[in-house]
């Protein structure tokens, strides 16, 4: 005797829609695998009267990095030069990054873009950014009459 199975089209649409969902699902990168192709690590913090940005970028010099302020956008710039040799190699596995990127972070508040001051220091680029006056914070004093 065999088993009859009702033809549900509603069911054929769900599975249909269950693999296309998992087509899709490995389609959009996820931010962290963007970071690995090409862009530095960056953190961003704020103390009270300055914007910090750290970027990672070992084996960098200075003279290839560029940073600039637009509004209330930093943009950095740079390159990682691939180191030549006189012999050629065949590569089993490369990792180092090579080649140009360009990182901009939108900051959390007003800066006084003149001020700002980087340093670089063992393969850590930190950028200050003292906040603008307009939006530090202010203490007010109440007097009693």
């Amino acid at each position: 005797m065999s088993n009859l199975i009702r033809w549900e089209p509603e069911r054929e649409m769900m599975s249909l829609r269950d693999a296309m969902n998992h087509l899709f699902d490995g389609a959009f990168t996820p931010m962290s695998m963007l970071r690995t192709m090409g862009a530095p690590s960056v953190d961003l913090y704020q103390t009270e009267d300055d914007i910090v940005v750290s970027a990672s970028l070992p084996g960098m010099k200075t003279e290839d990095v560029q940073i600039s302020i637009t509004g209330d956008l930093l943009t950095i710039r740079g390159e990682f030069k691939e180191k030549r040799d006189k012999k050629e190699k065949s590569y089993s596995l490369r990792e180092q990054r090579i080649g140009a990127f360009e990182r901009t972070l939108s900051l959390p508040a007003q800066v006084q873009a003149d001020k700002a001051h980087a340093e670089f220091e063992d393969g850590i680029l930190t950028i200050t950014l003292p906040k603008s006056e307009a939006v530090k914070p202010k203490t007010i004093t109440v007097k009693a009459k």
